[in-house]
């Protein structure tokens, strides 16, 4: 289904304000969110008090296809402050339209979320980031082909023209890199070029991707970005990087490697999350 034209998308906003209403029923209020990607679940069951739902239990909630994704929606306690944790996510290459694809983004933001930490699994374009290596993003580039701020704006969710200088919050990114300095944990930074996929890019993509600028390739987060910033939430994004991009090791790529190297990467990823939540979650950014 896609949200085209006025009528549509006011009933988009009216979707996102029903689900709003039976999430908020079930789980607690949190200031931050987080968006786990391929092999990071292990998060979410060190929330205390838990709470789950399944996406396919909110109304008008896209479902998640993808291997490595639970497609549940997490709630309960990390270090005492309420968190809300996204098992998975669901993508434009699934079939979905960008609408749905940013809809779970939407519905944190009318849960009155206002830090959103995205994760993600990314082929590696800079050699000098190995497999199972960590990657704060910078910015980004979008190659998807599409927005999901196409058509007409609702002018209650954010402006026409939302300026994307500063996508990724400095504040944000300041924490991540000093926690991930006090954890010993080597954390790269760079740009993050998102691709439609599903297939996986050609070396000639990669070779233009390095052109442009990018340290990582992916088929997520750059939608959900784009959203969040238009709605007034403050991102932090970090990849892990699963594999060597196209042409670079001479390799073929398969999906099992991304998840194989996401859970390889899991221990110290998701210490590096607990760390950069117990800071930032309900405290104010500047």
């Amino acid at each position: 289904m896609s949200f085209t034209g006025w009528e549509d998308a006011a009933a988009q906003k009216s979707k996102v304000e029903e689900a709003a209403v039976y999430v908020a029923e079930r789980l607690p209020k949190a200031d931050t969110a987080v968006v786990l990607g391929s092999g990071l679940g292990a998060l979410a069951k060190m929330l205390e008090n838990p709470v789950d739902i399944p996406f396919a239990k909110i109304p008008h909630f896209p479902s998640a296809t993808v291997s490595g994704h639970s497609g549940t929606l997490h709630a309960g306690y990390l270090h005492g402050q309420p968190l809300i944790i996204m098992g998975g996510r669901v993508h434009y290459y699934e079939g979905h339209s960008l609408a749905q694809v940013v809809f779970p983004v939407r519905l944190l933001a009318a849960l009155g979320v206002k830090k959103l930490v995205l994760t993600n699994a990314a082929g590696g374009v800079n050699a000098a980031f190995g497999s199972g290596s960590l990657m704060l993003i910078r910015d980004h580039i979008n190659l998807m082909g599409n927005n999901p701020l196409i058509g007409p704006n609702l002018d209650e969710w954010g402006p026409r023209f939302p300026d994307m200088c500063s996508a990724y919050h400095e504040g944000l990114t300041q924490v991540a890199l000093q926690e991930a300095a006090h954890l010993n944990i080597t954390l790269h930074q760079g740009v993050y070029a998102a691709f439609s996929g599903p297939s996986f890019e050609t070396p000639a993509e990669i070779r233009m991707a390095r052109l442009l600028g990018a340290d990582a390739v992916g088929m997520s987060t750059v939608p959900e970005v784009i959203v969040a910033r238009h709605m007034g939430l403050q991102v932090l994004a970090i990849s892990c990087i699963s594999n060597e991009a196209a042409g670079i090791s001479g390799a073929e790529l398969n999906h099992l490697e991304v998840l194989e190297a996401g859970k390889k990467a899991s221990i110290q990823f998701i210490d590096l999350l607990k760390a950069i939540i117990t800071r930032i979650n309900g405290v104010e950014m500047p």
